[in-house]
C-alpha cells in the first residue's frame, strides 16, 4: 500500500513525532510498503530524500530548525501535483496538529481517501505553555481551523453497538455554517480533526482516555511510538555496559521550551544540592536563559548543556546514564525518552504521574509539581544510585516498543480503514 503521512515539521528536524515518523516510514518500508512524508521544508539544511514532499515555507524559531506551510489553494495544488507523479494512495495518515493536520485533512477530502490521525501533542497545554494570551490563540486556531476545513467535512455515522473502526463514512454536500461554534479549546480544536477521521490513534493509554472523554473520537487506538529494533539491540549488545564507578548520572533530553519545563529542572537541581552529573540534551529557545540560570545558582552538580545529538548517540548517552529525567507535566502525550530508557533497562525520575503509571515500574515520581518537590525526588534518586538500589523497569517494555510491534499494530488500523472506505460515497 502507499501510505501519505502529513506533518507540522519535517521528519528530520527534532522532536518525538519526527523520530516516530521515521521510525513508521522505515519499518514500513521494510514490510513492502510505499511511504511519502509531506511536511514544510526545512529551511537550516538540506534534506535530499525522495520519500519527502517539502512544502513552501516560513522558519518559525530563530536557529531555522522548525517550519511552517500555509494551507490554501496554492499549497493545495503543490500537494497534488507532486502526488500525482507517485503511485496512487490508499490511506492518509496525519501526524500534525496545525498546518500540517489541515494541509492532510484537506488533501484527503479532496480525492475521498481513508484518514488515519495521529494525535501526538495535549494542544491545549502546549499553548498554554508557549503563548502569553492562550484563550485568545485557541480561539484563533478554532476559527483558522473552522475556516479551512468548513467545506466538504466527513460525517461519522455509528451505531450504538459499534466502535470507531465499524462506523459508516459519506461525504456530505459542502454546507458549512460559518457562524456555527463548537467551542473554542484544544478540545473543541481536536474534536474537529477527529470528526474528519476514520481512526483515531495516541501513544499513550492516558492520552486515548482523555481524548474519548472530551468527545474527539469515540474509540481511540492506542499505538505506543516506537524505537528501532536494531538499534536498540546494537546499544543493549554494547559489549561493556557496566556501570561505571562516579557520581550519579543523571540526563535530561528535549526541547528546551517552557513546556517541558527545563529551567524549573533546573532550579530542582541548584536547591536539591544533590553532588552528580547531568547533562541536558537538545536545543532550542530557552538555552540562553538555561546558561544564565546555572551561571547565578552555581549548582553543586555538575550540569553540561550538550546541545542536539544525533539519535544513536543520544541512546547512548541515556544507556550510560543512572536516570533519566523528565520534568514536564501535563504536555508529553507519551514522553519518548522515558520508554527509551525503560527500554535500555534506565529508570527514570517523572514528574507527570500519568506517565509514571504509563511506565508502571523503575520511576521515581515526585509528590507534586512543584520545584521543591522535583528537588527532593533528585535527591531521593541520587540516594538511591549510590546505594545501588534504583527501581528497575518492566523488562517487557523493551518487547512492546519495538517498533516492528508498533508497526505491525498500525498496518492493522490502515488495512481496518481501508476496508471500510467502500461505504464512503
Amino acid at each position: 500500500m502507499h501510505v501519505v503521512m502529513f506533518g507540522d515539521q519535517h521528519a528530520e528536524s527534532s522532536g518525538g513525532a519526527q523520530v516516530s515518523m521515521r521510525l513508521q516510514r522505515r519499518f514500513l518500508e521494510l514490510a513492502g510498503h510505499t511511504v511519502t512524508i509531506v511536511a514544510p521544508r526545512m529551511h537550516g539544511r538540506a534534506t535530499p530524500d525522495p520519500a519527502y514532499v517539502d512544502l513552501p515555507s516560513l522558519p518559525v524559531t530563530l536557529d531555522r530548525e522548525y517550519s511552517m506551510s500555509l494551507p490554501g489553494r496554492r499549497t493545495d495544488r503543490i500537494v497534488d501535483a507532486a502526488l500525482a507523479a507517485r503511485p496512487p494512495v490508499d490511506v492518509v495518515h496525519v501526524q500534525a496538529d496545525f498546518w500540517g493536520a489541515i494541509i492532510g485533512h484537506r488533501y484527503a477530502q479532496r480525492h475521498g481517501l481513508p484518514v488515519v490521525h495521529t494525535m501526538h501533542n495535549r494542544v491545549d497545554v502546549g499553548i498554554a505553555a508557549v503563548a502569553p494570551f492562550p484563550r485568545l490563540v485557541l480561539r484563533a486556531v478554532n476559527a483558522w481551523a473552522r475556516r479551512a476545513l468548513g467545506s466538504g467535512l466527513r460525517i461519522r455515522n455509528t451505531s450504538a453497538d459499534s466502535d470507531a473502526a465499524a462506523g459508516t463514512l459519506r461525504i456530505r454536500r459542502p454546507s458549512p455554517n460559518p457562524r456555527r461554534r463548537d467551542g473554542v479549546d484544544g478540545w473543541a480544536y481536536l474534536r474537529r480533526f477527529g470528526s474528519l477521521s476514520d481512526a483515531v490513534t495516541a501513544p499513550s493509554s492516558h492520552f486515548a482516555r482523555r481524548l474519548q472523554e472530551h468527545g474527539v473520537f469515540p474509540a481511540v487506538d492506542v499505538l505506543w511510538n516506537g524505537i528501532d529494533d536494531e538499534l536498540l539491540d546494537g546499544v543493549r549488545a554494547e559489549p561493556d555496559r557496566t556501570r561505571r564507578p562516579g557520581r550519579p548520572r543523571l540526563v535530561w533530553v528535549g526541547r528546551m521550551s517552557p513546556e517541558k519545563r527545563l529551567l524549573p529542572f533546573l532550579e530542582a537541581v541548584a536547591a536539591s544540592g544533590i553532588d552528580a552529573e547531568v547533562q541536558v540534551i537538545g536545543g532550542g529557545g530557552q538555552a540562553r536563559a538555561a546558561r544564565r540560570l546555572l551561571r547565578r545558582r552555581r549548582p553543586a552538580a555538575s550540569v553540561s548543556l550538550v546541545g542536539r545529538l544525533p539519535y544513536p548517540e543520544t541512546l547512548r548517552r541515556i544507556a550510560a546514564a543512572d536516570a533519566v529525567v523528565q520534568s514536564s507535566i501535563g504536555f508529553e502525550t507519551q514522553g519518548m525518552t522515558v520508554f527509551e530508557a525503560a527500554s535500555l533497562g534506565i529508570p527514570s525520575i517523572v514528574s507527570d504521574p500519568d506517565i509514571a503509571a504509563e511506565l508502571g515500574a523503575g520511576v521515581w515520581t515526585p509528590r507534586d509539581g512543584s520545584i521543591p518537590a522535583l528537588a527532593e525526588a533528585l535527591r531521593r534518586a541520587a540516594r538511591d544510585i549510590a546505594a545501588g538500589a534504583g527501581p528497575v523497569p518492566d523488562e517487557r517494555t523493551a518487547e512492546l516498543f519495538r517498533q516492528s510491534s508498533r508497526t505491525e499494530a498500525m498496518l492493522a488500523v490502515y488495512r481496518r480503514i481501508i476496508a471500510r472506505s467502500g461505504a464512503v460515497t
